[in-house]
């Protein structure tokens, strides 16, 4: 069916070559800006540690680097939440 096509077409892995040019970017990055790969990983395991006291995250999917966008450089993350944790939900009810 064309939904199934549409949906491979979304969920494709990406290019060996395009997987390889963006790690370059990010050790170009790095490296001009003096950070070494272990305190991007650090922020990252920082990052997660933070965001698990209030969400469920799926964290095998976590990405965390630098990009440089017009002359500056940006942390971008991306996190999946799965759902808000349990005794959160109940504060923000009672807090209504």
């Amino acid at each position: 069916m064309i939904i199934d096509r549409i949906i491979r077409f979304l969920k494709r892995e990406p290019l060996s070559k395009e997987v390889a040019k963006n790690r370059l970017k990010l050790v170009i990055i790095q490296d001009r800006l003096g950070v070494e790969p272990d305190i991007v990983d650090v922020l990252k395991d920082e990052i997660i540690g933070v965001l698990t006291k209030y969400f469920e995250i799926d964290t095998d999917q976590v990405d965390v680097s630098l990009h440089r966008e017009e002359g500056s450089v940006a942390l971008v993350a991306s996190i999946p939440i799965l759902s808000m944790k349990e005794r959160l939900r109940g504060k923000a009810a009672q807090n209504r």
